[in-house]
C-alpha cells in the first residue's frame, strides 16, 4: 500500500508533505529543516534547524516576486510537465521531501523573465530553491541531473553508496548526455519541424541514435528490473524520456516493439504511485 499523504493548496503554489517508505518519517522531518549528510562511517545524519533558528526570508529573492512562496520553509520547485520537468517532482514524491510547486510555462514571458533568470540564467526548467541548503543558507539549483543528485544526497535515498553511487551517477549522465538530447531532437524533427525542414539528414541522425540508445537500455535491462539493479534517480531521469516517445509519435521509428525489456521497465516505472503523483504536480502547481 502506498504511504498516506496529504496535499494542501495554499496561495499560488502547492505544498506537498508526505511520510514515505524506506527511511520513513524520521528522514522527512530531518530533511524538511536541514540537510542529510554522510558521516565518516557512512551513516546518515540530519543537520536540523532549531525552533529559534531564523528561517530564510525568501521574499527578498527575485524569483519569489513572480512566483510567491506560500510555504517558504520548504523546497520551491519551478517546473512544467516535460520529461525533464517531471524528473524532479517524481524525485520529491519518491523521497517524501516537502515542497511547493510553481508552474513555469515554456513561454518567453516566464522562462526569460528577470525573476526566473535570477535563478536559472540558462532559462530552462526545472529549477529549485531550497531555503535550507547544506550550509544553512538558501540554495538555488538548475539542471535536472544536478537537482536529482542534490535531492538524493539531501534525503539519503535513491543514489546508493560506494560503487553503487557511481553506477547511479554513470547512468544519470547517460541520460543527461545521450537519451535526453537525442530523444529531444528526434522529437522536434519528427513532430514539430514539419515540411519546413527539407533535408532529411538531421531527423535520420537523431532517429538512428535514439534507436541505438534504446538498444543499449534494452540489453542492460535484460536481467534486472532497474538500470543499476536498485531503483534510483537514474531511473527517474531515464524513464520519463522513454515515456515521451508516445507523445512524439516515434515508437515505430525506433523499434519500440522489439524492445521488450524497455517496455516492461517503463510499465514498472509508471505503476509506482509516487511517479503517478509526480507526473501531475507541475501541471497542477
Amino acid at each position: 500500500m502506498p504511504a498516506p499523504y496529504f496535499v494542501i493548496l495554499l496561495g499560488f503554489g502547492r505544498f506537498v508533505q508526505r511520510c514515505g517508505s524506506g527511511m520513513g518519517c524520521k528522514v522527512k522531518r530531518g530533511a524538511k529543516h536541514g540537510f542529510l549528510t554522510r558521516t565518516a562511517q557512512g551513516s546518515i545524519a540530519a543537520t536540523t534547524l532549531t525552533k529559534d533558528s531564523a528561517m530564510a526570508d525568501l521574499s527578498t529573492l527575485p524569483i519569489t516576486h513572480r512566483w510567491p512562496a506560500a510555504n517558504p520553509d520548504v523546497i520551491q520547485l519551478y517546473s512544467f510537465p516535460t520529461p525533464n520537468g517531471v524528473k524532479v517532482s517524481i524525485a520529491l514524491e519518491e523521497m517524501g521531501l516537502p515542497y511547493e510547486a510553481h508552474r513555469v510555462t515554456l513561454s518567453d514571458a516566464d522562462v526569460k523573465s528577470p525573476e526566473f533568470l535570477s535563478l536559472n540564467p540558462n532559462n530552462k526548467i526545472p529549477a529549485i530553491l531550497d531555503p535550507n541548503g547544506p550550509d544553512g543558507a538558501p540554495i538555488g539549483l538548475f539542471e535536472s541531473g544536478a537537482i536529482l543528485v542534490y535531492l538524493a544526497d539531501k534525503s539519503g535515498q535513491f543514489i546508493g553508496t560506494g560503487a553503487q553511487r557511481f553506477k547511479t551517477i554513470q547512468w544519470l549522465m547517460f541520460q543527461m548526455g545521450g537519451v535526453g538530447p537525442m530523444f529531444g531532437q528526434m522529437g522536434f524533427f519528427s513532430k514539430f519541424a514539419g515540411a519546413a525542414i527539407e533535408d532529411p539528414r538531421p531527423r535520420e541522425r537523431y532517429l538512428n541514435e535514439a534507436a541505438r540508445l534504446l538498444q543499449v537500455l534494452d540489453k542492460e535491462l535484460a536481467d534486472k528490473d532497474w538500470i543499476t539493479g536498485e531503483y534510483s534517480i537514474a531511473d527517474m531521469a531515464i524513464a520519463p524520456w522513454l515515456n515521451s516517445l508516445e507523445f512524439y509519435g516515434t515508437k515505430p521509428l525506433v523499434g519500440w516493439s522489439e524492445r521488450k525489456n524497455v517496455q516492461a521497465y517503463l510499465e514498472r516505472f509508471l505503476a509506482r504511485p509516487a511517479v503517478q503523483r509526480g507526473m501531475r504536480i507541475p501541471a497542477q502547481g
